[in-house]
């Protein structure tokens, strides 16, 4: 199945896909894997007091305090193809790695390229067609593409350093939520199902346009979210799906959350491919690694684990907010074209995550 998202778009003769092992954020180490490789780390680091946001929170991005008025958000992300089009696979990479800069309420100001390719197997214009991607999604951003890194590699590997700004006091972790908050998602769940089904052939046409208008829609509501009082706590959602991300939120806010099934935002096609078996091995990693903390209604359908595991690349904005302010968040979320963005759960006291009908 050919796709080509802009005029003149290299198709490869080879499917990038078939180059990686895992794709997306799908590649990401898994979370249970991740607390032990970085267990003692924050406490072993020397922690400057310009660094307001560093390891210890598991937190979008890296912020340091310039001077009163301004504070310097840097973050990075890169990962194997998710996608055989190089144009689209170079715009969700750099989609995905700009919106961590939006998850703490900051303006990206500048990105480096990080590419590694396998120079050996790859037509020149493919890596061109990564490349070309990225810097469109860049520019939709406002920002250059001031430099970078590359190597020759196994696999084809694409992401950006993005670089942003914020005021100190507008940063938006995701440890500062309060109980009473509503839980708002701005874009539907299904990426990794959608991948599963494309590596499979099992994608059509119109699940493969709505996968990728989702995953290069720009978070850019992070910036405006930033300036809301009501608005508390703000990540995104990726590589350990709804539900990890959720419990890095309670976790660091010491907070139980409850979030509705039938509230939570889906791609169109997302249920229909999970009842046919599309699932990535990323999910049951996920859920071995945090399911210990999550109850699930007896009451859901069998579908709904998969679903909010299912790894997100550049998905959509998770943030916690007053009850008074939610409709104002809403409104800000259609208000920029994210149409599937929706209330769905509330944060309490307790641990962990319930999950209802």
């Amino acid at each position: 199945m050919a796709h080509t998202s802009e005029p003149g778009a290299v198709q490869p003769s080879t499917r990038l896909t078939s180059f990686s092992h895992g794709g997306g954020c799908g590649c990401k180490i898994a979370p249970g894997v991740l607390s032990q490789i970085l267990a003692g780390s924050a406490q072993r680091l020397p922690v400057p007091p310009q660094l307001l946001v560093g390891i210890e929170s598991s937190d979008d991005a890296a912020v340091y305090r310039l001077n009163d008025a301004q504070a310097l958000i840097a973050t990075t992300d890169f990962f194997m193809p998710i996608v055989d089009d190089p144009y689209d696979f170079g715009r969700i990479a750099a989609t995905n790695a700009i919106s961590d800069v939006y998850a703490m309420g900051g303006t990206p100001i500048m990105a480096l390229a990080l590419v590694g390719m396998p120079i050996d197997k790859l037509p020149m214009d493919t890596v061109r067609g990564i490349l070309a991607g990225g810097e469109s999604v860049c520019a939709a951003a406002g920002i250059p593409v001031a430099g970078g890194h590359t190597i020759d590699c196994v696999e084809p590997i694409y992401g950006l350093v993005a670089l942003g700004l914020a005021h100190p006091d507008q940063i938006k972790r995701n440890r500062s939520a309060r109980a009473g908050d509503v839980l708002i998602l701005g874009k539907g769940l299904g990426v990794g199902i959608y991948s599963a089904a494309l590596k499979k052939d099992r994608l059509d046409a119109d699940g493969y346009a709505q996968m990728i208008a989702s995953t290069t829609q720009l978070n850019t509501p992070g910036q405006r979210l930033a300036a809301l009082d009501g608005v508390h706590a703000l990540t995104d959602v990726t590589g350990f799906g709804l539900l990890g991300h959720l419990l890095e939120m309670t976790r660091g806010s010491h907070l139980s959350a409850t979030v509705r099934l039938a509230d939570v935002p889906c791609l169109p096609q997302a249920v229909h491919l999970l009842e046919g078996g599309c699932v990535t091995g990323a999910s049951a990693r996920n859920w071995n690694g945090y399911g210990a903390e999550v109850s699930l209604d007896a009451a859901l359908p069998t579908w709904a684990q998969a679903l909010l595991t299912d790894p997100q690349t550049s998905g959509g904005l998770l943030v916690a907010c007053a009850p008074e302010t939610a409709d104002t968040v809403l409104q800000l979320f259609h208000d920029e074209g994210f149409e599937r963005a929706a209330a769905i759960g509330t944060l309490g006291t307790g641990t962990g995550v319930t999950v209802t009908p």
